[in-house]
């Protein structure tokens, strides 16, 4: 059994990882780092998330995946737009992009389909673009294992200035099945076959 002495120190090192890494660390990461059983250190984190709450921390440890991140309440998300952008919105990366407009164009998405498509793997963006609250839970695909499927949202129209999806340009190129949603397997055929605009040769990431 852990010691209330040593609990808190190793409360103090999840925290310098999380902080320090800036990405989701998976649990066999930690498990690595602090040579404590996935027990164990899922009952401190869990012991730590509480601790913020009743100390009305600025930030949060949330689940990612099958690990952990660091981040920002959501509440403050106001305050600290203005720092990272003049027009108060988040600086999205190519990467990031990428996989927002997968979900734009492919709502109800999980994970696994946004990686099939871009070929790598989108723990990192999809913790942005949810941290950016442009994306949101979705609740449960009915695939086995119950993934959890994606959606944007309100936040997302207004940075884009759209109204609603429909007004996102249409993607010929790719085809819909009956509910509207892009055919996972289409999409990636058709990304090999896309041609490079003006004889670029730029690497699809």
């Amino acid at each position: 059994m852990v010691e209330k002495m040593e609990i808190n120190r190793i409360k103090a090192i999840i925290e310098a990882i999380l902080f320090s890494c800036g990405r989701p660390v998976e649990i066999k990461e930690l498990i690595t780092a602090i040579e404590l059983p996935e027990e164990d250190i899922i009952k401190i984190i869990e012991s730590m998330k509480s601790d913020w709450v009743e100390a009305n921390r600025g930030t949060e440890i949330i689940k990612v995946g099958n690990g952990y991140t660091l981040c920002s309440k959501k509440e403050y998300y106001d305050y600290i737009y203005p720092l990272f952008d003049n027009r108060a919105k988040p600086n999205i990366s190519n990467a990031a992009m990428e996989t927002l407009a997968i979900i734009a164009y492919n709502p109800k998405i999980t994970r696994a389909e946004i990686e099939n498509i871009r070929g790598v793997n989108s723990d990192g963006t999809i913790y942005k673009l949810l941290e950016y609250n442009l994306i949101e839970d979705a609740g449960k695909s009915d695939l086995p294992g119950k993934p959890t499927v994606y959606q944007t949202t309100e936040e997302f129209l207004k940075t884009f200035g759209i109204s609603n999806l429909d007004e996102l340009p249409e993607l010929p190129k790719y085809k819909l099945d009956e509910n509207e949603q892009l055919v996972i397997e289409e999409v990636m055929n058709k990304k090999m076959e896309a041609p490079y605009p003006s004889g670029e040769e730029n690497e699809v990431k």
